[in-house]
C-alpha cells in the first residue's frame, strides 16, 4: 500500500473563499444601507406608514398652515392592541393587522373603507378632524373620502 496524502489547498481555492466572504460582506453592507434608508424616509411615501410614537403630538390645523398635507385617514393606537382593517375602496387591502400602543398609521388616499376591531382602542381623525371615539368592544365600519379641498 503507498501513502496517502492530501493535496495542499491550492491558489484557487483560497481565491474562490475569499471572493465568496467579500460577496457576503457585500450583501450586508447592501442591506443595511436600504434597511436605514427605508427608516429615513418612511414618512415620505404617499403610501400607508406605520411608525412607533411614544404618544407624541396627533396631527393638527396648524399642519395645512405650514403647506403639509392633510391625510385622509390618521389613526393612532391607544391601547396594548388595535386591530385595523383599511382598504381603498372597490380596490385592494392595504392594511390588515393589529397596530401596537404609540403606533400611527397615516392614508393619503381618495377613497377608503375601513373596520375598527374595538372603536374605543384608537384616536382617528378624518381629513383633520377628530373622529368621536367609539364603545369599549364596538366594533366600527365606515368609509372616508378625500376632502375635496385637499
Amino acid at each position: 500500500m503507498g501513502r496517502h496524502r492530501t493535496d495542499p489547498m491550492g491558489i484557487a481555492r483560497l481565491l474562490l473563499v475569499g471572493v465568496a466572504i467579500l460577496a457576503v460582506l457585500g450583501l450586508v453592507v447592501v442591506g443595511v444601507i436600504s434597511l436605514i434608508g427605508s427608516l429615513d424616509s418612511s414618512g415620505a411615501s404617499p403610501s400607508p406608514s406605520a411608525s412607533a410614537s411614544s404618544g407624541g403630538p396627533s396631527p393638527s390645523p396648524s399642519a395645512q398652515d405650514s403647506g403639509r398635507t392633510v391625510p385622509t385617514l390618521f389613526v393612532e393606537c391607544r391601547a396594548d392592541r388595535c386591530p385595523i382593517f383599511v382598504r381603498a375602496t372597490g380596490g385592494d387591502v392595504i392594511e390588515d393587522r393589529d397596530l401596537a400602543q404609540g403606533q400611527q398609521a397615516i392614508y393619503t388616499q381618495p377613497a377608503l373603507d375601513v373596520v375598527l376591531g374595538d372603536a374605543s382602542t384608537v384616536y382617528v381623525e378624518v381629513n383633520g378632524k377628530a373622529r368621536s371615539p367609539g364603545k369599549p368592544g364596538e366594533r366600527q365600519s365606515f368609509t372616508v373620502k378625500r376632502a375635496p379641498e385637499q
